[in-house]
Parts: structure tokens; sequence; C-alpha cells
């Protein structure tokens, strides 16, 4: 296939549904007066119905992993895309709070095939050399879709509320399905495989030096990206920060935009730093311990810096999106598939986690009539989630310092045939 039709009939198509995938992930982040208006939730209320997403999407990780092995991206992907335009029409038509969470789940279970298919596409019909530049500009496209979750979300609701936003988001998910089946290539077929490993080839990979080094250091923080980004740095605007509706919005844009030039100088940074004999690893834990520090500002709420930080954290952020090639690069290749999933299906599940227990914690403070809940309250929440990531950071620096990568456990970059 041509440069041409392989960015036409392949990439596009797959990249698209990563774009849906993540404006449909953030997009409560913008709707949160909304909702909170017409349903009465409690920031509890609100973070689980956020976050059920991140837990549906969670448990499509494994089984979607083996379809995808099975069957290819182009049978797997458009039914997914279709179970998650039916959960959208649900949350448009929810009128209650039960029914949209299942909705909200049901969206996160057909959406939680986008990025994988993706990967697995790209990898069949690119070369292997031109891998790194595709997927960092596939998540670039991620970034463009959650930045069309800010600022156009808000543009569109002056036309419509957000029954009828949810409406169009299911159309489009049900049009590139479409979209899939008909104009991508099929896989070609696969050569003939021995039995499965299943679980046990799962523990191989949770046993790997290589993917306990990377997630040890690497996990929690991306656990915490997406958690707060997708969420609660839109509420901390205009709670802590003070910010108008429309001043979160463009500042919410402004952040999710910063994901497509954060993944862009991730990968050239590690790249740059790759050929003067630099880990990726750490140049991870560099990005990490900044990650880390915009969060000790968030925690701190320094007024002068709040609406700078809610940009930075996004763009920081980014960081974490390394995990995926480190893990691809010390992991043996017939490891690297089932690795990639098992990663998915802890982030997400992390995820969850941190966007529900972040609202759990707002929920100790009462809500101040038409003031919503304190900075002390956000302080507290951002304080412990820098407790949760300390750790990771603290145990790399140890095994640095205590010789580990001597000894080949924390090298960046070992041959493939030593692994």
């Amino acid at each position: 296939m041509s440069g041409a039709a392989l960015f036409g009939l392949l990439f596009l198509p797959y990249a698209l549904g990563h774009f849906l995938s993540c404006m449909m992930r953030t997009v409560n982040a913008i709707l949160v007066p909304q909702l909170t208006a017409e349903l009465a939730l409690t920031p509890a209320q609100l973070g689980l119905l956020s976050s059920v997403f991140y837990f549906a999407f969670a448990l499509a990780q494994l089984p979607v992993g083996v379809a995808l092995d099975r069957w290819g991206p182009r049978r797997v992907q458009p039914p997914m895309l279709l179970l998650a335009a039916l959960g959208a029409l649900a949350f448009a038509h929810g009128g209650g709070y039960a029914e949209l969470l299942c909705a909200r789940a049901l969206i996160g279970l057909g959406l939680g095939g986008c990025f994988m298919s993706a990967v697995k596409a790209i990898s069949t019909w690119v070369a292997p050399a031109r891998l790194p530049t595709v997927h960092g500009c596939l998540i670039a496209v991620g970034g463009l879709g959650a930045a069309a979750a800010t600022v156009p979300v808000r543009l569109a609701l002056r036309h419509t509320d957000w029954h009828g936003l949810f409406v169009v988001l299911a159309g489009a998910a049900a049009a590139l399905a479409l979209l899939i089946h008909v104009a991508t290539p099929a896989a070609p077929a696969p050569p003939p495989r021995r039995r499965a490993p299943g679980l046990r080839g799962l523990g191989q990979v949770y046993r790997h030096p290589a993917f306990r080094d990377t997630a040890a250091l690497m996990l929690v923080p991306h656990m915490v990206f997406f958690g707060v980004q997708g969420l609660w740095i839109g509420r901390w605007l205009s709670e802590a920060a003070r910010c108008s509706e429309a001043e979160t919005a463009q500042l919410l844009y402004y952040g999710m935009a910063a994901i497509v030039v954060g993944a862009v100088l991730v990968g050239l940074l590690t790249e740059w730093a790759g050929r003067r004999g630099v880990a990726p690893l750490d140049v991870a834990a560099a990005g990490v311990a900044l990650f880390l520090l915009v969060q000790l500002g968030l925690a701190c709420n320094y007024a002068p810096l709040q609406r700078p930080l809610a940009v930075l954290f996004t763009l920081v952020g980014t960081v974490t999106g390394i995990e995926y090639t480190i893990i691809a690069q010390r992991m043996p290749a017939g490891l690297t598939g089932r690795a990639a999933t098992c990663l998915n299906l802890l982030i997400f599940l992390g995820a969850f986690a941190v966007q529900a227990g972040f609202g759990l914690v707002l929920d100790w403070w009462p809500a101040g009539a038409g003031q919503g809940h304190p900075a002390a309250a956000y302080q507290l929440a951002f304080g412990l989630l820098l407790a949760l990531q300390l750790p990771g950071l603290l145990r790399f620096l140890a095994l640095r310092r205590g010789g580990a990568a001597a000894s080949g456990r924390m090298a960046c970059r070992p041959p493939r045939a030593a692994l």
C-alpha cells in the first residue's frame, strides 16, 4: 500500500476511533455544571459517573487483546463502536442517575478497543522503522479528541443540551463503525499458532523485571493523569481557582491541546536522549519528578500559578505515555502485546479509583451555597495523590543509587536477544 492509502484507509479511520474515545472520556469535565444542576449530583456521585467509564474500559482490555490477535481490528472494532453508540444513546435519554451510570459504563466498554485496535492495525501494516513516529501521531490525535471535548463542546451547547450532544456522539460512533468495516484492509492471515498461553502468559508479564520496574515508577502517575485530567482539573479551576465557566473551558482546551505538543516533545526528547546514551526510563523518571512538582503546586494552591499549573498538569502528564514505548523496547517480542494489554488494564482500573476517590475526599467538606467546595478540600486530595506517587520515584532513585543499572535490571536499552 502507498503512503496515501495507508493514511486514508488505515491510519485515519482507526485514529478517529482514538479521537472519539478520548473525547467521550473527557467530555464530562465540561458538562459538570449541566449535569450537576439537572441531577443534583454530589462530588462522589459525579466522580463515580465519570470514572465508571475507566472501570468498564479496563474490563474490556483482556478480551479485546485476545480478540484482536484472533480476528484482527477490522472485525473487532466496528461492533464495539456500535456498542458505544448504543451507550451514548442511552446516556442521551437517561432520566436518572442509575440509568446514566449504566450508559456511561456501556460507552467505556464499547470504546475499550479503540486505542489497541489502532496500535494493532498500525503494527500490522506500517514498517517497524516508522512505528515510533506513527505511534506519536496516534497519541497526538487522541489529544485533539480531548481538546474537542472542551471549547468546541461548549460552543455546541449553545445550540443544544447535553442530551442532544450525546445523540450526535452516538451517530459519530455508528458512522465510524461503518467506515472501518467498509474502508479498512483486512488483516493478513496469522501464521499457525501454538496453544495460547492464557493466564500463564499474563503471569510471565507481571513477573518480568522490565514490566515491574516500569510499572513501579510510572503506573500510579499514569493513573493520576487520566483520573484527574478527565474530570477534576476542570472542577478545581471553577471552585478552587474561581474561574468562570468560559475561562475554565478555555483553559481546559489549552490543556487538552497540550497533549498534542507533549506527545510529540516526549518522543523527540526520548529519541534525542537515547542517541546520547540516556535511558528512556531515566527520561521517564525526570518527567515523573516534574509531574509531581506540578501537583505540589496544585496542592499548595498558590494563586498566581493556578491557571498555568492547570495547563502544565496536562502538558507534563503526557510523559506517562512513554510507558508503552519502554515496555515495547524492554520486553521480549512474544510478550509485548500482552504487556500493553495488562498495562492498559491496570491504568484504567487505577484511573477509576483515582477519579472516584477524589470525589469521596471532596465530600468530606460540605459545599458552600453557590461557592462549591473549599480550596482546602482540593489541597488534601492532591496531597494524597502525591503521597501515592512518591514511593515509586523514591524506589527508582534508590535502585539507581544502589547500582541496579549495572546489574541490568534498570538498564534502558538491552538487546532484544538478551531478554
